[in-house]
This record gives structure tokens, sequence and C-alpha cells, in this order.
């Protein structure tokens, strides 16, 4: 019987096939030490950021890419640098709309062998080997997250995000959903986790569901301006920073 065909190669993943060597182990752990010190070298001037996740197969003729555009035009605007996976679709949607209004565009890039490829409209890109670190700088620099329509990946994210706000592991950031047809089905399916009991009616209001480009930004701006003051970082010659 054929095997099916695997999305990462083997040496890509193979730290997740039980366990190994120990040596090997301590290998793995300096290599995901060093590929997190890349992130936090690469990203920390970045400046205040505002994360949009989404798919990276729809194309530039969409709906939701269009919208995606606009979107992170009028959040780029408020002076957030936009941040997104570094790959094409929503991503590039994204990082297009900053761009294009003349602010900062990142991506957070992975390697993979189809389908993530990093688009232009980026003016700093960091690719990671892992997802799991790839999350964190995705998470990390942000002021509030944006969860355009997407697949597996997509709700990975979502998901981890609000894990996160919901557990205090990260402060009450805002959580758009946008494309009020696309997700409606899965808000309703969080109504029945709070009628089953597995979550707070509280949880709910963590996430802002709207098809409404202006309502999320004034969403978005309501909360940071009540909560937070941004303040410019310092580089620091000793660490050889670059200005």
């Amino acid at each position: 019987m054929k095997k099916p065909d695997r999305i990462i190669p083997a040496e890509e993943y193979v730290y997740l096939d039980g366990p190994k060597h120990r040596v090997n182990e301590l290998l793995f752990a300096c290599k995901v030490f060093v590929e997190f010190i890349k992130g936090f070298r690469q990203l920390h001037f970045v400046g205040p950021c505002i994360t949009i996740f989404g798919s990276a197969r729809y194309t530039e003729e969409h709906a939701y890419y269009k919208a995606t555009v606009e979107f992170a035009k009028q959040l780029s605007k408020l002076g957030f640098t936009i941040m997104s996976g570094g790959g094409p679709g929503i991503m590039e949607a994204a990082n297009r709309g900053a761009f294009e209004n003349g602010e900062h565009s990142v991506g957070c890039n992975i390697k993979l062998p189809f389908e993530q490829k990093g688009n232009p409209w980026v003016n700093t890109t960091v690719t990671f080997k892992h997802f799991f670190v790839r999350k964190v700088m995705l998470v990390k620099y942000s002021y509030a997250f944006v969860i355009m329509p997407g697949g597996f990946g997509t709700m990975d994210e979502f998901f981890e995000t609000l894990t996160l706000v919901q557990t205090k592991t990260i402060n009450d950031f805002p959580i758009v959903l946008f494309g009020k047809e696309y997700y409606q089905p899965l808000f309703d399916y969080m109504r029945r986790m709070v009628d089953e009991g597995t979550i707070a009616a509280g949880d709910l209001r963590l996430v802002l569901l709207t098809d409404n480009i202006e309502a999320a930004v004034h969403h978005i701006k309501k909360y940071v301006r009540q909560n937070y003051k941004v303040k410019p970082r310092k580089r620091l010659w000793w660490l050889l920073e670059k200005r």
C-alpha cells in the first residue's frame, strides 16, 4: 500500500516521532534556541504589530483578499506594523495593504515544500523551520489579531491565540473574526460550548465577529488607546543592533 504524501519532509519533523538519543535531543533543543534568538533579534524593533491570519489559497481576485488589503491599510494608518505568515493569499494581502500604504510590513515565513512561498510585500521577513517557533513570533509582537477566512492552519492560530487570551497568558488583546458568512457556524458552535459548560459565557466577548472593517478598526483602536502608550525601543550598540 502506497504511503500518503507528507506535507513536511521527514527530516523536518522527525523530532515528533518519539524519544531519540539524548545527544540528538540536546542538539535539537540548541537548534530551536538559535531559531528563537534569530527571530527575537530580527523582530525586536519592528514596532507594535497587528497580526493578520488567513488562508494561503485565496487569489487577488477573491473578495476576502481585497477586504484584507483594505483592512491592513486602515490598521496601518493607526501606526501599527502589519504582520502575517509571510506567504501568499491572505498573508500576501495583509502585507500588501501595509506596504502600499507606505507603512511597515513584516512576514514570518515557514519552510514548506509547497504552498508557502514568501510574498514580495514585506519590509522585514524571517523564515522559520518550526511552526511552534513561528507562532510564538506571530503572537509575541502583536497587540491585536485579525482572523480572516482560512483552513486548518488558520483555525490552529485562532484557537491558540484565543486560548492564550482566555487563560491570561497574554493580555486581553482584541481578536476579530472577519467574515460572518464564513465564521457564523463556528461562532454558533462556540455558543454551544457555553451551553455545554466547556467555556464561560464571557469568553465569547473575547472575539468580535464582523463583516465591517470600520467597526473592527474602531474596536481595535479603542482597546489599544485605552491600555497602551507606545515608547520607542533603544538599540544597543554592544549587541550589534542595527539602526
